[in-house]
């Protein structure tokens, strides 16, 4: 980070196979989407001699077109891995989306990565930089994860690189300001007639040097006269909050005092801090010009990676457990130590096939080797949803992926990144470990899909594909959940968002050629009686031979929600017999499960035998179970059927600027609030009771609401008696449906 002259690497400056993990820098880059992620990581491929100028991935001689690359990672839902070399350290660049549909992906990231880069926009205004970021730089704040701040997008009209580092020094430095500063101070040439002005270079604040891009080539010069004072105001503060973070006490004392600390030293420090998550600067950046071999800010990002950001012996390691739960002792960063490795992210390449992106915690990893794979599902998604599976398997070939290019690798030791072929099963959040010694990591945190989509097979082609398919897309995506729904008879995918539903139709047909129609999705509904009732079941037959005969009386009352099906035996003198009572309750308890009124489940009743009469040669038990089915679905008629819905208990988190609008639009959906809690960050918690009928989108309409500032959960609570013209309606589109069949 400090002065140092770098040449382009060319060729030579390729990523190759770390050997050592102090060799490896694992970043990720963290920014709302139309921030200028994926650019800048073109940007660090350019200058460290990854691609040429033309925009062609340099590989010893061979070269493949990166355009098509680029043009997929512009348009990318995915995690992307980039890895380019700089002064004899391997860096993995993980370009992340910005869309908040693929948060999955993001968290993929940030487990993968020991240090995040996150990319704002001049031209994004201050509450967009805030709703997008905060959240995941608290959450690497939590880890003390190093982070540092890229401001791209200055050269468009009316914006300021000033006002944008005292805007993230506010929402990021919230605690201590100070701890978010310039390092570097741009260039920009003059404003032409639409208001553009070009980024031409940086000066530095330590080093008092400019460095000029406008030749295509990084120059240094020292400052010109007019740049001097806004460098030395500046500077001045960036000493103070190096120094304010120092570990070397006596360093303010010598500032104070007015002695001259050297810029070496001011380096050293400021390096320690960085690494360790507890100073962050921020640095303009931008594109590479027309015939210009290195983008402006480039050389001193990658300087800022390689020196200041902490290599993974560095970072803390997930704890470890065996596959029972037991815990074992953490991970020892050392090539020679047994395998610990986890599957961050799996993907269908199209020229690769099946590919898991693994990172290595501990140990190294080779091809051929025979590993245990073991998962038990992520954090968030609940252990039922995802089986617990274990099986050794044989590791395929291992590479790097860089556009549509394979660099084979021999190994990839702890600390470093790796693709994987033909991986077995294994699922995103596995570990991988060695085979005589199984383990299982601490799994890391997802959301919870919260939109449903609710799918059908398209023909009888189709559905023999679809639970394959769908069945891959839930191992490959973390953060979609498969549900088979007993009650309402259909297959839903719950996702993150509409963007995210579109990806996983898309994906079903392209990647597994399965065509599938989406449907309405139909939340559980339940019936009850409003009022007591009797019914009596004759089921009377006789056609030759062995006859059928029986007859029973009940009494049907309704009971407090949350109850289920009672029956209860109330035959006196053995007008049933003793052994068709059990007979009675079979069928009365099947007719209850097939509804009696709108075709859904019966609840909260006491079902009552009263009476009832039998043949001593034609009654059987199907003839009773018969005659109980038929007495509730009278008893039914003789009264008032409640439809009940489910009611979900939802807790919003949103800015407090956003409590009015969230609580108007939760009594729009016939919600109840039923309390509020203060958070961190001026937010608010709103706690409500809502349909569930009313939530179904709501992912997507509370983000539109709160401009993606505002976040829920949600979780059952009970079944309620729905608003009668509602109920209504359902009932006349069942009967609707009874009488066009």
């Amino acid at each position: 980070m400090g002065d140092k002259t770098h040449t382009h690497p060319g060729a030579a400056g390729r990523a190759t196979a770390a050997d050592r993990p102090t060799s490896v820098r694992n970043v990720v880059l963290v920014g709302h989407s139309g921030s200028g992620k994926t650019t800048l990581v073109e940007a660090l491929a350019l200058t460290a001699g990854a691609v040429n100028r033309a925009g062609r991935v340099e590989d010893g001689g061979t070269v493949s077109d990166y355009d098509e690359m680029e043009h997929r990672q512009q348009r990318s839902v995915q995690l992307s891995l980039v890895p380019v070399e700089w002064d004899g350290i391997k860096v993995n660049l993980l370009d992340t989306p910005g869309y908040a549909d693929f948060v999955g992906e993001l968290r993929a990231g940030l487990r993968a990565a020991d240090a995040a880069l996150f990319v704002v926009s001049a031209a994004q205004e201050a509450d967009a930089v805030a709703d997008a970021t905060r959240a995941v730089w608290e959450e690497c704040a939590a880890v003390g994860m190093p982070r540092a701040v890229v401001v791209t997008h200055l050269d468009t009209a009316r914006t300021s690189f000033g006002e944008m580092a005292r805007i993230c020094g506010r929402i990021f430095g919230h605690d201590d300001p100070d701890a978010v500063l310039p390092l570097h101070l741009p260039v920009q040439g003059p404003r032409g007639p639409d208001g553009h002005a070009p980024l031409t270079g940086l000066a530095g604040l330590l080093t008092q040097r400019v460095y000029d891009y406008s030749s295509g080539q990084r120059q240094e010069k020292p400052p010109a006269g007019d740049q001097q004072e806004p460098l030395r105001e500046a500077r001045d503060r960036l000493i103070e909050g190096i120094i304010a973070g120092s570990e070397d006490e006596t360093l303010m004392d010598r500032y104070l005092s007015g002695d001259e600390i050297g810029v070496a030293t001011l380096f050293a420090d400021l390096e320690r801090a960085v690494a360790r998550g507890s100073f962050h600067p921020v640095l303009p950046a931008a594109p590479a010009a027309e015939g210009a071999r290195q983008g402006v800010g480039t050389v001193e990002i990658l300087d800022l990676i390689t020196r200041g950001f902490p290599s993974p012996g560095e970072r803390p390691l997930p704890a470890v457990t065996t596959p029972g739960g037991d815990p074992r002792p953490a991970p020892v960063r050392d090539p020679a130590a047994p395998l610990v490795a986890e599957v961050v992210k799996t993907a269908s390449d199209p020229y690769a096939g099946r590919v898991s992106l693994v990172r290595v915690f501990s140990g190294t990893l080779r091809p051929d080797d025979t590993v245990h794979v073991c998962g038990h599902g992520l954090a968030g998604l609940g252990g039922g949803d995802r089986p617990c599976h274990e099986a050794d398997v044989r590791v395929g070939a291992l590479c790097e992926l860089f556009g549509s290019r394979q660099r084979p690798l021999d190994h990839c030791v702890c600390g470093d990144l790796v693709c994987v072929s033909k991986l077995g099963g294994a699922e995103t959040g596995d570990t991988l470990s060695g085979a005589g010694d199984p383990l299982l990591m601490e799994p890391w945190a997802m959301p919870d899909p919260l939109l449903p989509l609710a799918v059908r097979a398209h023909s009888k082609v189709d559905e023999d594909k679809l639970s394959q398919g769908l069945g891959r897309l839930v191992a490959e995506d973390p953060t979609m959940r498969l549900e088979q729904n007993q009650d309402t008879r259909q297959v839903v995918l719950w996702c993150m968002g509409e963007a995210h539903a579109d990806v996983a139709l898309q994906r079903l047909r392209s990647r597994y050629g399965v065509q599938v129609d989406t449907e309405p999705h139909r939340v559980p509904l339940r019936e009850t009686f409003a009022s007591r009732s009797a019914g009596r079941g004759r089921h009377v037959k006789q056609s030759g031979g062995h006859g059928q005969y029986a007859i029973c009386e009940i009494e049907v009352e309704p009971l407090p929600p949350g109850t289920g099906i009672e029956f209860v035996d109330k035959v006196a003198g053995g007008s049933v017999p003793r052994q068709f009572i059990a007979s009675v309750e079979k069928g009365v308890r099947a007719q209850a499960a097939r509804g009696v009124a709108a075709g859904h489940p019966l609840v909260d009743v006491r079902v009552s035998l009263l009476d009832g009469k039998s043949h001593s040669v034609d009654s059987s038990d199907a003839a009773f179970q018969t005659a109980g089915a038929l007495a509730l679905r009278e008893a039914a008629a003789g009264t008032r059927v409640q439809l009940l819905e489910p009611v979900a208990k939802v807790g919003v988190l949103v800015p407090d600027d956003y409590v009015g609008p969230v609580m108007s639009d939760l009594a729009g959906r016939r919600g109840r609030v039923v309390g509020t809690e203060q958070s961190s960050g001026e937010r608010t918690l709103v706690r409500a009771e809502v349909p569930e009928a009313e939530i179904g989108r709501y992912t997507v309409d509370l983000r539109a609401l709160t401009r993606g500032t505002g976040r829920f959960d949600r979780a059952y609570a009970r079944h309620e008696p729905m608003p009668a013209q509602l109920a209504d309606r359902i009932r006349e589109a069942r009967e609707n449906a009874t009488n066009m069949s």
